[in-house]
């Protein structure tokens, strides 16, 4: 059989996608990616043996009345060239991981009466999944959603290989390591306000913190200002290094980040995006506290909230508790979804 997988614009969306396309190809089917081209997309695609498939798509929610405007006159035109696509390569069935790029390529598939499966990486429905989740012949989720859903699965987030791989010994340092990160792009809240929470610890604590793109003197400067054991990089090539490095993490509450983090063993002080659609980085860190592993500080609670949920993790040792723990939820998320998409299209 041969199964599109489509995501684009965010690692959120696109590492999940290749996850679940590298195990649907080592059960011996071929697979092809579709997406909208960003380098973020062509770069995680290198190590894949997928045929890449470009469509012009654009993002609708949280854009201005033009751009939206000019979102959907994109969709017909990428309703055609999906179909053609699906016809020249005879594919079989489609796998969405979210985005609005997932709307006119199920709608394509819709109207070519083939099977649509869709993965939603979040607490929250996004759009584009709650429109196809009508049409799914399977609804994946990562967690459980608060509303209900036909044909859902709960099957958690699936996570890439690097991450499944780790050690479970704990190393009882002098110093407590805390690996900080604001995602590729890096978040302005935690380079500037994490230095300035963490000074009083300085004694108890080293860092390694990931703050983005031209960011990195800035953040430097923070912590030698305060004379600070702390490594301060743009961009870590392998977070799952120090992750494992790491006595617990600090960052916001995007699905794929906790899930990784979980997954290895480690718990988080999760800071969530006020501005996240639909408020879905609180839901998603709602379920991390369920399970024990980290905590919530909200950008609105102020600074001595943060200090002192700091405080507790630290003198309280929160940290090593979460390492007792480990979230399973992940691990077999890629296989699990390979093999009930293959399932049920040898069924329809």
């Amino acid at each position: 059989m041969k199964i599109l997988v489509s995501a684009a614009k965010t690692g959120g969306h696109i590492f999940p996608a290749i996850a679940v396309g590298n195990e649907i190809a080592r059960l011996g089917h071929e697979v092809v990616f579709m997406g909208t081209g960003e380098p973020i997309e062509v770069d995680a695609l290198k190590t894949a043996k997928f045929k890449h498939f470009v469509v012009t798509m654009e993002g609708f929610r949280g854009k201005n009345f033009f751009n939206k405007i000019k979102s959907l006159l994109l969709i017909p035109k990428s309703i055609f060239s999906t179909t053609r696509i699906i016809r020249k390569e005879n594919i079989d069935a489609m796998v969405g991981f979210g985005g609005f790029i997932t709307v006119p390529i199920g709608l394509a598939f819709f109207l070519n009466r083939k099977p649509i499966f869709i993965h939603e990486q979040n607490s929250i429905l996004g759009s584009a999944n709650k429109l196809l989740s009508k049409i799914a012949t399977i609804n994946f989720t990562a967690f459980p959603l608060n509303t209900s859903i036909e044909n859902n699965i709960i099957c958690g987030n699936p996570i890439r290989e690097s991450f499944k791989s780790f050690s479970k010994e704990v190393v009882n340092d002098e110093l407590i390591k805390i690996y900080i990160t604001g995602g590729s792009q890096g978040a302005e809240y935690l380079n500037t306000e994490l230095p300035k929470s963490l000074k009083k610890f300085k004694h108890q604590v080293i860092i390694k913190h990931q703050c983005g793109k031209d960011k990195k003197d800035l953040v430097n400067d923070l912590y030698k200002r305060f004379n600070m054991n702390a490594e301060v990089m743009e961009f870590y090539n392998s977070p799952e290094s120090q992750i494992e490095w790491s006595d617990f993490v600090i960052s916001r509450s995007g699905a794929l980040t906790i899930s990784e983090v979980t997954s290895m063993s480690k718990g988080l002080l999760m800071i969530p995006l006020p501005s996240s659609i639909d408020n879905h980085q609180f839901y998603n860190a709602k379920h991390i506290e369920k399970i024990n592993m980290g905590l919530i500080h909200e950008q609105k609670d102020g600074f001595e909230d943060l200090s002192t949920k700091l405080e507790e993790i630290l003198h309280q040792k929160t940290y090593n508790k979460w390492k007792n723990n480990l979230n399973t939820d992940h691990l077999l998320s890629a296989a699990n979804i390979a093999n009930q998409v293959l399932k049920n299209i040898d069924t329809t």
